[in-house]
């Protein structure tokens, strides 16, 4: 059995979600209609239901990049709100973070050289 860890992500519009992730993300939308790769990492995306709520504040999903600007410009220009914008951050990366439409914060980084 392979083993591995898959996050989910609980929204109240998945479908739109998933659209919204391969249009702005570059995600790729997998066989079974909630799975989703972004940047090779599989995630579930599932709706909200009396079993699985939506969680406030929801999850942070850092992703690791060559040019987390270029990324954020896309993000903001998409819909998404900036929490606080990309910069050299004193922990030695370049971050941003950025909140999608549904909630999700996107911590966008690459290491300072």
């Amino acid at each position: 059995m392979n083993t591995a860890v898959r996050p989910k992500l609980v929204l109240d519009r998945a479908r739109a979600a998933l659209d919204w992730y391969a249009d702005h993300l570059g995600a790729e939308i997998g066989e079974v209609h909630a799975d989703l790769v972004v940047r090779g990492t599989h995630l579930s995306v599932k709706d909200a239901d009396d079993v699985d709520r939506v969680q406030q504040p929801g999850m942070i999903l850092e992703v690791l990049l060559d040019d987390p600007d270029a990324v954020e410009a896309a993000l903001l220009a998409g819909g998404a709100t900036s929490v606080f914008p990309v910069d050299d951050q004193a922990y030695g990366a370049r971050a941003g973070r950025v909140r999608d439409p549904f909630g999700v914060q996107w911590l966008l980084t690459t290491p300072v050289s």
